[in-house]
Order: structure tokens, then sequence, then C-alpha cells
């Protein structure tokens, strides 16, 4: 760089020539500022629009797998030159065709999954194309060590083009390509090392304790009622007094009114498992079928006004209502059910016919089925043990002024 005492000297020597240099020289620096500017408003265009909504392992995925390809890309320069005998602008246009190829594959399988879900046969290009750019750049290594580094590279890209892939894919879906049934957490559960439900230690305890209290129960009654010997009885009543013990010592059986409920309900439902055989339950989303007159199987002698009227009842045909109607008549039955159950009522099947307005056939089939629920059975098991009444959904109702009443079928207890 001159001195300035010789820049001094040309510009009095020559001031013209200075003048048109400082204005070239401003001109220049006026277009690289404007460059600078424009070349910064893209990018920051590019980085918001790009970059910016894109999560950071995105970003992270997309560097590695460029210096990834670029890693490959030099490979097929060498591989190009020194094997093919390319050189100069042929060299320079043709050395890295299947990069290429790979990225334009790859842009193919994400438009393909985002439109159908599934990377297709451009995601198998991707696979392959990258396996044959690996494979040609190490066929030019020089050592071993260079050979697995050119293979690892451009698999390494394709990688993670893969896992970008697969998130992406979870994103827009919701779910997971593939779902292993083998897992180390199926397996502790299998084992009985883990539990399912997010319940605690004492939880799982007690649940457990009224389990075996509820089928010591079970299996003391069924031995009463096959007429067993004493022997046999004096054993599961042991097992079940002893099972009671534990059970009200770990778990709060006598304070705890949930526990309680909890237990109630395993007994209603180990008493009545025969009573499943024999139900009908409703079919939602099928239209109602007329239902076939049974006035001719039900003796005339004996009636009283309620069986009269349920027996008008089946007479009259069913109407056919369509599958969205049968879903709201369904739902308006269960909610005057669960509204009588709370009253400590449990209602005949003609209260829910008249009230709801479908057939006594239809009636009979859901209180056949919501009666084993355990609210409802314990009220009919209360109804039975204090007036001997058994369920058969037609005894007239019996008014009680009593506060806290207790009602089936019309009876009551205090």
């Amino acid at each position: 760089m001159p001195p300035i005492d010789e820049i001094t000297a040309f510009a009095s020597d020559k001031p013209v020539v200075t003048v048109i240099i400082c204005v070239i020289g401003l001109a220049l620096l006026g277009v690289a500022y404007l460059a600078v500017r424009a070349l910064y408003r893209a990018a920051n265009q590019f980085f918001h629009r790009y970059v910016a909504p894109r999560p950071a392992e995105d970003i992270l995925t997309i560097v590695a797998a460029s210096i990834a390809t670029g890693v490959s890309a030099q490979g097929m320069w060498r591989f190009s030159g020194d094997v093919l005998g390319f050189d100069g602008p042929l060299r320079l246009l043709l050395f890295a065709f299947i990069e290429v190829a790979v990225i334009t594959s790859a842009v193919r399988a994400r438009r393909n999954m985002r439109e159908n879900y599934s990377a297709g046969i451009d995601g198998i290009a991707v696979w392959t194309l990258t396996g044959l750019s690996a494979v040609l750049s190490s066929m030019d290594a020089r050592s071993l060590a260079e050979a697995v580094f050119r293979l690892a590279a451009p698999l390494v890209a394709a990688w993670l083009w893969e896992r970008g892939m697969a998130i992406e894919r979870h994103r827009i879906t919701g779910r997971h390509r593939i779902n292993w049934r083998l897992t180390p957490e199926r397996m502790l559960v299998r084992v009985g090392l883990a539990e399912v439900s997010d319940r605690t230690a004492s939880e799982v305890d007690a649940h457990r304790r009224l389990t075996r209290v509820a089928l010591a129960a079970k299996r003391a009654r069924a031995l009463r009622e096959a007429g067993a010997s004493d022997r046999k009885m004096r054993g599961a009543l042991t097992k079940l007094d002893k099972a009671m013990d534990r059970a009200v010592e770990h778990t709060g059986l006598a304070v705890d009114s949930a526990r309680q409920e909890a237990l109630l309900s395993q007994i209603g439902a180990l008493y009545n498992t025969s009573a499943l055989i024999d139900l009908t339950p409703p079919v939602p989303w099928a239209p109602e079928e007329e239902q076939p007159r049974m006035a001719h199987a039900l003796p005339a002698a004996g009636m009283d006004d309620d069986d009269e009227g349920e027996v008008e009842m089946l007479d009259s045909p069913a109407p056919v209502v369509d599958t969205a109607q049968r879903a709201a008549l369904l739902r308006a039955a269960r909610e005057y059910w669960d509204k009588q159950i709370e009253r400590k009522f449990v209602p005949r099947a003609s209260d829910i016919a008249h009230e709801i307005g479908i057939s006594l056939a239809t009636a009979r089939e859901y209180r056949a089925l919501w009666k084993l629920e355990p609210r409802a059975h314990a009220l009919i098991e209360a109804a039975f043990k204090e007036h001997g009444i058994v369920d058969t959904g037609t005894f007239p109702a019996i008014e009680t002024q009593q506060e806290r009443v207790l009602t089936v079928n019309g009876s009551s207890h205090g």
C-alpha cells in the first residue's frame, strides 16, 4: 500500500483522476452496502420463514445431513476423476449426479408423505441411491479406514433423513409407525413386577384383599348351596373369616364407605355370574324390530291390573325407529333409570316403557341389564332380605312416609 505522501502527491498531480477514482469508490461502496442489505434481508426472511418455525432437532438434522452429503459428494469427485477420468467442466457437471438424485427423491418422498402419509417408492429410492453412492465412493479409498468412512457418511445422511420423516409423520398423523408387542414395560407387567395403571401400592394391595374376601364368600356360598360337608364348610368359613380380618386390618374396610361399596360390587358381580347367560342386550345400531305378540302365552287367570296393562303393551306392535332415534330413547331410558335409583327405587319395566315411550319387551331388556349393577343389585337384595320379595319387575309401588326409604318393586325397609 503506498504511503500517505505518495497518495497526496498523486492527488496534487492528477486531481481529475483522483476525483473520478473517489466517485467510483463511493459508488462501489454504495453498491456493496445495497448488496449486503439485500443479502441480510433475504437471510432474515429465510430464517423467519423456514428456520424459526422448525424445532432445533430438525435444524440439526438438516445440518448434519448436509455435511454427510458433502462428504459423499467429495468422494464422488475423486471417483469421477481417478476412476472415470473426468476432468475440467465435465467433471464439475457430472460428479454429483447421484447426490442430486438422492436430494430429489428425498424431496419427493417428503411431499408424498405429507399427502399420503407414506414415503412410497421415493423413500426406497433414497436408501438405494445412498447405498450406491457409498459403495462407489469407498471403491476409490486409499485405506480401509477411509473406505469405512466413505461408506458411513451417506448412510448417516439417509438415517437422519429417515428420522426426520418419522418425526414429521408422527406430528401429522399423531401415531407411530409400529407398536412393538415385546417391550420392557410389557414384560415387567407380564411377570407381575409392574402395574398397568397409575395406582399406588396401597390401592393395589387393598383391591387384592377385597377380591380375596369376595372370592372366599363366593366359594363358601357355593359349598353351602351344594350341600357340602361340615368339614368343608368350616374350612371355607375359616378362609372367609381370615380374609375379612386382613381386609378390615389393612384396608380400613370398617370405616371406608368407598371400599365397602367396592366389596359389595365385587360380591354382587360374582354372585350373579349365571345371570349373564340369560341376558339379551340391545343392539344400539340396529333398528328396533316389531316385537312378537305374547298375549296368548300369559294365563288369563290370576292377572292383576298391572299384568293386563303389560299384556296390552305387548299386543301393540313396536314402532320401527332409526338408529339415531333408538340411541336417543336408550339415553332417555338410562337417565330415567339413574334418577330413580338415586331415589332408592328400582323402576319396573312398565314404568320405563310408559315414561320413555318404548315397547315393554325393550324396557325389560334394558332393566335386565341394568339391575345387575351394584347399586340396583343392593336395593334388590335389601328388599329380598327385609321382605322376602323376589324381583320380577311387575310389583306395584307402595307409598311410604319414612324419611329414608329403600324401595324395589314397591317394597321398602327402614
